[in-house]
């Protein structure tokens, strides 16, 4: 990946954490710790449409080998293995990241109670509770390494069924004990693919074509809903008028009243902020523009549903089942995403882009859905919230936590989304002519291509290291399909958002205003 590239990344990822980052809880730790955690995510996404790239740049479009391809198998064997390595490099980071520095960091400012607090006993108790991760991600690690995929012949000695169980650990160009680790992650990650992912593509482009309310008459409603409130208030004081104390019942309702008032003040002068705002006047202007593209968002996202599903239909119908991790050899189904990518080979390189626009695709619809649910554990809402100008760094995170297991998942999603390209690439095999003295025609590499004429990409083999994960991952397809449509109705049910979304909450303070309007 390019420096031009990985600047961009960091760019980014510094743009978006400071535009969610409360000025008045940001730390240098914390916010050093988002950025890169971001920044991996979406370099680690990046790395599959290279992959794709590289095993389709070693052959011509005829499908034969170019000249230094061909002149030994180690010059192929280099370029398999340094994406290979490039995966076990990152997804360690990632390990790392999810297993030691973000707990690390987000405990330690879950320890800090006040300004007093003794940044000794923060970092003691910050290590209390990384070690129950590290323990965690030894254990998977163990589990991989000594687990292996083929058991040893039951007539073998006890020290020879140990050199086999070393011996698998070093084998196979590949690490298991982190594949196993990558892969539990993952199924981590599914969840939140299927959580997040599959709502964020159906609310993101419903938004934009939805629009926001009217400033106006938001605050036309604002100032009615404060004269009720201050009409209540009224009301409830005039029975003390003449001395005599109030309930315990309407003293409580006293307090809601008046804290009810105080947050429609604060959403006043959000609103009259947001009337003088330039951006709200370009935003206005820009209105046709964004229906267009969100009727665009949500013709990919229907795209990618319908691919999904085929592909899903295409295992079930095909595949050996759940023993074999429903892994299906080429494809038998017409699979439209993937029929699209293999019809953009011939203009380079078209099909690459599009494959790095599904990327960035899943991680900004992911995103989306984040921001718009909030962070939930099962059907417990966290505390945490993302807003804008206004997460604290708990929260953001978490959310680079969530950002990257869900890249974890992404590969796998793209693969069901477009089987037969994301296994070859662009390749081609030719075929011989009829007197098998020269090659006349190429096909598309699929399953039944010779082995030394086609290279699968590294994704592939990671992917389906263990069959078991395969179909867990099967059935999580179905459970995106389903939650996307869920979300759909959902999206399509709720009103249009308020210009101020998640500016203001009830248990904001005065203080934290003057970061909107400063």
């Amino acid at each position: 990946m390019s420096s031009i590239m990985r600047s961009i990344i960091l760019a980014f990822c510094w743009v978006y954490i400071r535009k969610f980052q409360s000025r008045q809880e940001s730390e240098v730790v914390s916010t050093i710790t988002a950025i890169c955690a971001l920044a991996i995510a979406l370099i680690t996404s990046a790395l599959l449409p290279v992959d794709i790239f590289l095993v389709s740049f070693m052959k011509y479009p005829n499908g034969t080998y170019k000249v230094r391809m061909a002149a030994n198998n180690v010059t192929r064997a280099k370029i398999e293995d340094s994406v290979l390595y490039g995966y076990y490099t990152l997804y360690s980071v990632i390990l790392f990241c999810v297993f030691l520095w973000i707990p690390f960091v987000y405990f330690y400012y879950e320890e800090k109670d006040d300004d007093n607090t003794n940044k000794c006993s923060q970092v003691k108790g910050a290590l209390k509770y990384t070690v129950g991760f590290a323990i965690v991600c030894t254990a998977l690690l163990l589990i991989g390494a000594f687990v292996p995929l083929e058991p040893p012949h039951q007539n073998t000695t006890q020290w020879e069924k140990v050199q086999y169980l070393f011996e698998e650990l070093g084998s196979g160009h590949g690490i298991p004990a982190l594949s196993f680790s990558i892969s539990s992650l993952t199924l981590i990650g599914m969840l939140a693919v299927i959580t997040y992912t599959a709502y964020g593509m159906s609310v993101l482009p419903l938004n934009l074509i939805k629009g926001t309310r009217s400033v106006a008459y938001e605050r036309l409603e604002n100032t009615e809903d404060m004269d009720d409130v201050e009409q209540q208030i009224e009301n409830l004081k005039s029975k003390c008028k003449d001395g005599r104390p109030l309930s315990s019942r309407d003293r409580r309702s006293l307090q809601e009243l008046e804290g009810k008032l105080q947050v429609l003040r604060r959403r006043s002068r959000h609103l009259e902020i947001a009337e003088r705002n330039c951006c709200t006047k370009v935003g206005s202007a820009l209105r046709p523009f964004k229906i267009v593209l969100g009727i665009f968002f949500i013709l990919v996202a229907l795209l990618f549903v319908i691919a999904l599903f085929i592909s899903n239909l295409d295992k079930a119908l095909h595949s050996a089942g759940i023993s074999s991790g429903f892994v299906v050899f080429g494809t038998n189904l017409t699979n439209p995403l993937n029929e699209l990518l293999l019809a953009l080979q011939p203009v380079f390189p078209l099909d690459y882009i599009l494959i790095t626009v599904i990327t960035v695709y899943f991680v900004f619809t992911s995103m989306a859905g984040i921001r718009n649910m909030g962070i939930w554990f099962f059907w417990i809402r966290v505390t945490l919230q993302i807003r804008p100008k206004k997460t604290r760094p708990q929260a953001l995170l978490f959310l680079c936590m969530i950002l990257l297991l869900i890249v974890l998942h992404t590969s796998y999603m793209i693969y069901s989304l477009a089987p037969q390209y994301v296994m070859y690439g662009s390749q081609k095999y030719p075929l011989p002519s009829v007197n098998n003295a020269t090659f006349s025609t190429s096909r598309i590499c699929d399953a039944d291509a010779p082995e030394d004429q086609c290279t699968v990409t590294r994704s592939y083999l990671f992917l389906h290291k263990f069959w078991f994960f395969s179909s867990i991952y099967y059935f999580g397809n179905w459970a995106f399909i389903a939650t996307f449509l869920i979300g759909l109705v959902v999206s399509c049910c709720k009103g249009k958002k308020s210009v101020i979304e998640g500016e203001v909450e009830a248990d904001d303070s005065d203080l934290s205003d003057d970061e909107y309007i400063h």
